[in-house]
């Protein structure tokens, strides 16, 4: 199999990467740096330059023959939303995903990839409070929910022409980056705890099943449209504090109040004090084995705590 991946110098993608060259498949990389690719993912993959991905399509000749594409690029959400940085965030998904799949629908149908798996975000929903949510629930009207809509039509707009799955991923495990990363400095000196009053929900995930289920989505021909990438038994940032503190071996009891990070993030802060109670329904129903469904086995792996 051949595959394009958009963003692969990232957490994800290079993860992802590593995942589809041991089983022996073709990576095309697209990105900014043509240099920097290569030195980040190693020989195996093929590197080629999109220089601009927000004012023009990808090189014909990186996506034409491929079997598949999966697009993660995007700007981070998590840092201190002003004017700018919003605009960022909006533009890297919703021009660049317009752009990837302009490139994709001016190929000649018999060098088009089969399947298209766009990232997309459990931002999606907006704040649930505790009401559990799967792919079928209405999309919210915050700012992460308007551009998860935006970014999410650009990708579908390929749909009639090959298979799109929009993957909606939560919060993402990994001590290399993402809220965890930001999370460890704090829960390892002893003075982490639950923020907000620790009541809202956050929907996990393990990083080796973020790139599972990506993987699975790219070879299951039942799988399209929006698939929520998150663990079956998400746990309230109360629960997520104290196992985090268990694993550690480290108090977790000291509240992080919401207007402290008000102050730290702006209105990003939002993220962190709403919660998501969101189910994977469709994986779960398509039978994607999760290797990670309890938050502590999760963290004892990512943290290295047997």
């Amino acid at each position: 199999m051949r595959v394009v991946i958009t963003g692969a110098t990232g957490l994800i993608g290079r993860t992802l990467t590593d995942l589809l060259l041991d089983r022996g498949d073709q990576v095309v990389a697209l990105s900014r740096d043509e240099r920097r690719a290569r030195e980040c993912l190693g020989a195996g993959a093929e590197p080629h330059a999109w220089p601009r991905p927000l004012d023009e399509p990808p090189p014909q000749d990186a996506l034409a023959g491929a079997d598949g594409v999966v697009h993660l690029l995007g700007e981070p959400v998590a840092q201190r939303w002003t004017a700018q940085s919003k605009a960022a965030i909006r533009n890297s998904r919703v021009a660049g995903t317009r752009n990837l799949v302009d490139g994709l629908l001016a190929l000649a149908p018999e060098q088009r990839p089969a399947v298209l798996v766009s990232q997309s975000a459990t931002g999606y929903y907006g704040p649930c409070d505790d009401q559990p949510v799967t792919e079928d629930g209405p999309a919210g009207d915050d700012f992460l929910a308007e551009v998860v809509v935006g970014w999410e039509r650009e990708a579908l707009r390929a749909a009639g022409e090959l298979r799109v799955v929009v993957t909606r991923t939560g919060v993402v495990l990994s001590p290399e980056g993402g809220a965890l990363a930001k999370m460890l400095p704090f829960f390892r000196l002893g003075i982490g705890g639950p923020v907000a009053g620790g009541r809202q929900y956050v929907p996990w995930i393990h990083l080796d099943d973020v790139v599972g289920a990506m993987l699975f989505s790219l070879d299951n021909a039942q799988a399209s449209g929006p698939v929520n990438l998150t663990a079956p038994n998400p746990v309230t940032n109360a629960v997520l504090s104290h196992t985090l503190g268990r694993v550690l071996k480290r108090p977790a009891v000291l509240p992080v109040p919401a207007f402290a990070l008000k102050l730290l993030y702006g209105d990003m802060a939002e993220i962190v004090t709403t919660g998501q109670r969101v189910l994977p329904a469709r994986l779960e129903q398509l039978g994607y084995p999760f290797r990670y469904s309890e938050l502590e086995a999760a963290l004892r792996d990512v943290l290295h705590h047997g």
